[in-house]
């Protein structure tokens, strides 16, 4: 392949530039759904476009007490991570026999990075407020992290392979992880460990604007905000397709299949923004207690089932 079309393939499509158009267009969908529910018009389509061109225009601030390093590089590495993701997402998507051995547990670590550079961001704004903030999203991450990964092993253990490859083929052939019990609770807990990830209500503690005045986020201004908010948009966009991808057969772009991916990436975002809508805030210790009780029982039923051929 030539330069041209390394470039065409890992920046454009499915790259960096198609995960942050899909990204902004999610969270748009997210904005649209929210000001129905609130008997609101809504922002146009370009809205989240032009909020981050905006923001792309204004002055950058960097804090007297900040570590300047730090608190500058972590969101481009955060960003970078959730493009990496988005993109291994999609290519076994459109070809699974890209993938590799361990592909799943690649990308399980590295969608970890944009909460870390998060911490690590909040951590060196050297403000009380968002040392606060960067505190809590690691406690948040504690608490979600372990139920997530019991629920992507249902799929393992039903498949037997951590490779994407073989989960795609597997609910091809078999049909897919929801069309079983332990798929369906793995299901689930995956749902509420994706909404925590993202950082949205009732999960939202980490930033809670409030309440701590945005958090890991208060000092960012300009640029580096506008990356943080992208990197946000391109994780809307990786965390259902990876839900897709372990339980739902994933997507695919070819005939009548085209429109059954697209319902079943706006299914989840759906169900991300209704719980979203009609749940309050929690507690951080509440928050930790529903991970590490109900989500940690439902995930480890699922995997007991999954062994047991259920």
């Amino acid at each position: 392949m030539t330069a041209f079309g390394y470039i065409v393939k890992y920046l454009l499509f499915p790259g960096f530039v198609f995960s942050a158009v899909v990204g902004l267009l999610t969270t748009w969908v997210d904005r649209k759904v929210t000001a129905r529910v609130q008997y609101r018009v809504g922002p146009p389509w370009y809205q989240p476009f032009a909020d981050t061109i905006k923001l792309l225009g204004k002055e950058v601030v960097v804090p007297a007490g900040a570590r300047t390093t730090g608190f500058l590089v972590m969101p481009v590495v955060g960003l970078a991570a959730a493009t990496l993701a988005s993109t291994i997402l999609w290519l076994v998507n459109l070809d699974p026999t890209v993938s590799f051995v361990g592909d799943t547990i690649v990308v399980l670590y590295i969608m970890t990075i944009p909460a870390l550079a998060l911490i690590i961001g909040g951590s060196a704004s050297g403000n009380p407020l968002g040392i606060l903030g960067a505190s809590r999203e690691m406690k948040l991450m504690f608490g979600y992290e372990l139920p997530l990964v019991m629920a992507v092993l249902t799929t393992v253990v039903k498949v037997g392979s951590f490779s994407f490859e073989k989960i795609l083929i597997h609910q091809e052939y078999n049909g897919v992880m929801l069309g079983s019990v332990s798929g369906v609770l793995a299901f689930i807990v995956a749902i509420f460990c994706a909404q925590a990830k993202l950082g949205f209500i009732p999960f939202d503690i980490p930033e809670a604007e409030t309440e701590i005045a945005g958090g890991t986020h208060i000092e960012y201004s300009g640029a580096p905000l506008a990356v943080v908010r992208l990197n946000t948009a391109i994780m809307y966009l990786v965390m259902p397709l990876f839900i897709i991808t372990m339980f739902w057969g994933g997507v695919n772009f070819v005939g009548w299949r085209i429109l059954t991916s697209i319902l079943k990436y706006v299914a989840i975002v759906v169900i991300i923004v209704v719980v979203k809508n009609t749940n309050p805030r929690v507690r951080i210790d509440h928050a930790l207690r529903f991970f590490w009780g109900p989500m940690f029982v439902l995930s480890a039923v699922a995997l007991i089932l999954a062994t047991l051929g259920y």
